[in-house]
């Protein structure tokens, strides 16, 4: 049976007070807070085996390797790629789409496209209009409506030959709704040969990821949102696309040989990770896997949807209350305002003397936010430990902040 409290109780961070009050967290689209599980595999890394990876024939190095290595293939279940060798570690899901971006500059020529959407995080804009900058490609954005649903009429309208890039997250950081990728991909695949990315920050905490399934050609997500340390990501690649890009970065652990007249560079993974990795950090992303596989995925998002309904319900028995993406199929998050109560950093503010965390602003999401012309959200974001008494604190702060602001 799903507990709640006994998931809670291995956290440590809740049990503190915030000004004065229990610590509501509800900013886990930002990160997610650590479990014991978690900090205790981080901590005896550093504490009983801390050495570089790969390269010692010593007892720790050989120890770090194999943890770091045995992640790697958690990861590989836990989104079920073919191999282990299609995973990389990266520093998180901005330098997988950096990544990307950079090692696709070959493919690209003047007027090809590149297919994002309205609903991406600067992460997943940027990098694409700086490979428009060097190639002379262009950027293509496929439209909202009032609700913050993608309009997929203009995709059908945007696929052709010159489409060489489709890049569009499965679940809005901003909004929580869901993108409906496997509709994506599956026009993508009948009317042009592009790379398809798929920006997985918002969907693997939330989701079971069945990269083989949903067939795509890369897949990126943070460690952080879903209970690992900061600093760790995974970059999914379909080996054959893989094999046949060059590197992102250049020096140790990458190269096969390397000379002053030549360098060739090694197989997968490490083709894609060089220098040091953040070792620590990846084994403790193995962890938070176990973390949630031992929950379960179902119990997971049942749970989390259920706080998402419940928190949706008594937001809108508020005045004046306006929820953005409201009739969209959504999950993890709530993003509203406060109609005629000034802009929502007030909000938060009042909230957080609450003890309750939420974040505000334009969520990195500035084009949404300009769509539906204002300046920014208040984002109530939730994860597994979350709980409705949480959000009935959080339904009385933002009354309280209402009758402040008014």
């Amino acid at each position: 049976m799903f507990d709640v409290q006994q998931i809670r109780s291995q956290f440590p961070i809740l049990n503190q007070q915030v000004n004065g009050k229990p610590l509501v967290y509800l900013d886990n689209a930002a990160t997610s807070q650590k479990p014991n599980s978690v900090l205790e595999v981080w901590n005896r890394y550093y504490t009983e085996i801390n050495a570089n990876v790969h390269r010692g024939i010593h007892t720790l190095s050989q120890l770090a390797t194999e943890e770091m290595e045995l992640s790697r293939r958690k990861v590989q279940k836990f989104i079920n790629a073919a191999h282990d060798f299609e995973v990389i570690f990266t520093k998180g899901t901005t330098e997988g789409l950096n990544l990307i971006a950079y090692i696709l500059t070959q493919k690209l020529k003047k007027d090809d496209e590149i297919i994002i959407s309205y609903l991406e995080h600067h992460s997943n804009i940027v990098p694409w209009q700086m490979l428009c900058e060097r190639t002379g490609a262009k950027l293509r954005v496929i439209p909202i409506d009032e609700n913050g649903i993608l309009q997929l009429d203009y995709l059908d309208q945007y696929l052709s030959e010159k489409t060489k890039v489709v890049s569009v997250n499965q679940v809005s950081n901003a909004l929580g709704i869901v993108n409906p990728i496997e509709e994506i991909i599956a026009k993508t695949r009948q009317n042009s040969d592009a790379y398809i990315v798929i920006d997985g920050a918002q969907s693997a905490p939330h989701f079971n990821i069945d990269v083989q399934k949903m067939d795509c050609d890369f897949f990126v997500f943070s460690g952080h949102k879903m209970y690992a340390p900061m600093g760790t990501g995974i970059l999914y690649g379909k080996q054959e696309v893989l094999e046949s890009l060059p590197p992102f970065h250049g020096g140790g652990e990458m190269i096969a040989v390397c000379s002053f007249e030549k360098t060739t560079y090694a197989g997968l993974p490490f083709k894609f990770e060089a220098g040091t990795p953040n070792v620590g950090g990846n084994i403790a992303l193995g962890a938070a896997i176990d973390f949630i596989e031992k929950i379960g995925h179902t119990a997971v998002q049942q749970h989390e949807n259920e706080l998402l309904n419940y928190a949706q319900k008594q937001l809108l028995e508020i005045e004046s209350l306006k929820i953005y993406g409201e009739k969209a199929k959504r999950t993890g998050v709530v993003s509203f305002n406060l109609e005629g109560t000034g802009i929502s950093s007030d909000v938060g503010m009042i909230l957080d003397k609450m003890g309750i965390a939420v974040r505000t602003g334009h969520h990195c999401t500035q084009p949404i936010m300009d769509f539906f012309n204002i300046a920014g959200t208040v984002r109530a974001s939730f994860a597994v430990y979350n709980t409705f008494e949480e959000i009935d604190l959080l339904v009385e702060g933002v009354r309280k902040a209402q009758k402040m602001l008014g």
